[in-house]
């Protein structure tokens, strides 16, 4: 008899899987339908706005614009992988998502994240040819260059998915219940059945250190960056060159604080409102503040969406 539920729960797991509600009151659940639809609606606007400032201005053809432009992409594909399902659960008084719509919302958000990070690191070097060797800028940095940049932070976002989603989903689940609002790999792997396979624990290994080798050379580039804006000998030149790297600086700053926050917590067997906090935190909050810290203080940006809406 154990057998057989056992079969039946591990069936149910390979249909479909059931995601956390936020609230069992119809009320809130339509509350949270707005609000998160408000949410929404303010990051695509937000990044819809960067890209089509980029893409329309020829003044922003240029290296940094190219890979801001990318950034907000990445952010923008980010909350519509996760969020219209979260929002069309709330609204239908439901909790289901079926097999393969996990799979694909994992994929697909390990994928944007990841290129996210890689993107970063690309940024960071982008600003400190642009600092350290303005004079061989154009040379390094050329078309060609930065293409082959772009295309290796989006290989490499995608391979970290498919990595990371093979190595989830070849395991066998216990329960298809996963205590989250969208899937996520730390709440289905507590589903898993047995021991972690080879697959996932060296995708496991190797995201921690390429991880770990972007985020020290992202360090070690700011500190060659700063050491060069102090040696400007203008208090104009010093404003404009930490102008530059001020918003990447900050973006940078607030993913690795959520990140280091979120998977350094403790862990627990049961979701605490903790948990979700720092889920939602992580998930949401950077694709909504990255387009206002690069837009706010960016006069280019500013311009360019006044021109182009005015």
């Amino acid at each position: 008899m154990e057998e057989k539920k056992q079969s039946i729960i591990n069936q149910s797991s390979h249909s479909e899987f059931l995601l956390l509600e936020f609230s069992e009151v119809r009320e809130l659940q339509i509350l949270h339908f707005f609000v998160f639809l408000v949410y929404y609606l303010a990051t695509v606007t937000g990044n819809l706005l960067i890209i089509s400032a980029v893409a329309s201005d020829h003044r922003l053809h240029t290296p940094m614009y190219f890979f801001l432009m990318n950034l907000a992409m990445q952010d923008l594909g980010q909350v519509s992988v996760i969020i219209p399902k979260s929002m069309a659960n709330s609204l239908m008084n439901t909790r289901h998502i079926s097999y393969f719509g996990c799979v694909a919302q994992i994929f697909f958000f390990l994928f944007f994240v990841a290129s996210d990070f890689s993107l970063l690191t690309v940024m960071a070097y982008d600003r400190y040819i642009a600092i350290c060797n303005p004079l061989q800028y154009e040379m390094l940095m050329n078309k060609q260059a930065c293409i082959q940049m772009i295309a290796s932070v989006w290989i490499t976002g995608f391979l970290h998915a498919v990595l990371h989603t093979g190595g989830t989903f070849g395991l066998p689940f216990c329960s298809n219940v996963v205590n989250q609002f969208f899937c996520e790999i730390p709440p289905l792997l507590k589903l898993v059945c047995s021991d972690l396979n080879l697959i996932e624990i060296g995708a496991l290994v190797l995201s921690v250190v390429i991880a770990f080798c972007c985020f020290i050379f992202i360090i070690i580039t700011y500190v060659h960056i700063f050491t060069s804006v102090l040696r400007i000998p203008s208090t104009e030149g010093k404003q404009k060159a930490f102008s530059t790297c001020l918003p990447h600086l900050t973006v940078f700053s607030i993913f690795v604080t959520i990140s280091v926050f979120t998977y350094l917590k403790p862990t627990s067997t049961s979701p605490s409102h903790l948990d979700l906090v720092f889920s939602m935190i992580y998930s949401m909050v950077p694709p909504l503040i990255n387009p206002i810290i690069y837009s706010m203080r960016n006069k280019e940006i500013k311009n360019a969406l006044s021109k182009h809406f005015l």
